[in-house]
């Protein structure tokens, strides 16, 4: 009695061990569009990024503006620009080199930046005279202007 065994039953049996070519595509579809997430989560993070940082500009500038009017009231309008600021204005000599100052660094620090600054006049002798202080920028991909602004009283 011989204790071989026939090649005709290991046929049947078939192992299966490994990777399809099928599965191992499907793998890396997974993956890519994983990546894909991933990236996409990292632009819309530095986008982010640079909006904030842009805010934080605008309100240093904006609040650095507003102590020095606190520090030169006098005349109450040495600030008025009547809207849009350009350097050069102001109702003294102090006034008008801090709004040359400001706008030139809103223009170097700010995308397309720029100031605008209107004097309010107090409604009655008990209010206090007070300015509106803007600051407009353009963020990239947007097609309207971004504005931060705060209402100074002296």
């Amino acid at each position: 009695m011989s204790t071989r065994t026939s090649s005709a039953g290991c046929r049947g049996r078939r192992s299966h061990s490994g990777f399809t070519l099928i599965e191992a595509m499907v793998a890396l579809v997974v993956l890519s569009i994983g990546l894909l997430g991933i990236a996409a989560l990292y632009v819309e993070t530095l986008r982010a990024s640079r909006t904030s940082l842009n805010r934080s500009v605008a309100v240093t500038l904006a609040t650095g503006l507003a102590d020095r009017m606190r520090a030169n009231r006098n005349p109450a309008d040495a600030y008025d620009c009547a809207g849009a600021c350009a350097a050069g204005e102001g109702g003294n000599a102090i006034a008008i080199a801090d709004i040359t100052d400001w706008v030139n660094t809103i223009t170097q620090q700010l995308p397309e930046g720029t100031g605008s600054i209107t004097y309010v006049a107090p409604a009655n002798a008990v209010s206090p005279d007070a300015y509106v202080v803007q600051v407009n920028w353009t963020e990239v991909g947007q097609d309207d202007p971004v504005a931060y602004q705060i209402r100074v009283e002296i």
